[in-house]
């Protein structure tokens, strides 16, 4: 999987950097999860990985690319008071399902 960004944004209003970015996922592969792409994100823009939240992701229909919305943060507490409750949620890693059978 090769993540490439393609344009980056800084938005000073909301102390974000709006990314957009491609991957590559081979033929062989599917296209990967939220969580890879965050983390190959984080490491493409020298950044820690909490700050960073995929927004959308799709895949190019008939090709091995994906195409989507990040934006990568100042801080956390920036975070939860810009971005949509549901977006912070999918951008969390997934719990152990005995964790969250006991919850």
């Amino acid at each position: 999987m090769k993540v490439k960004v393609v344009s980056a944004r800084d938005n000073p209003l909301l102390k974000r950097k709006e990314v957009q970015f491609r991957v590559e996922h081979g033929p062989a592969g599917k296209t990967p999860g939220r969580l890879e792409v965050k983390r190959a994100l984080a490491d493409a823009l020298r950044v820690d990985a909490e700050l960073v939240f995929v927004e959308r992701m799709r895949t190019l229909t008939g090709t091995n690319t994906a195409v989507g919305v990040a934006n990568v943060y100042a801080s956390m507490e920036q975070a939860r008071l810009v971005e949509a409750d549901y977006i912070v949620k999918r951008n969390l890693p997934e719990k152990p399902k005995e964790e969250a059978a006991g919850a």
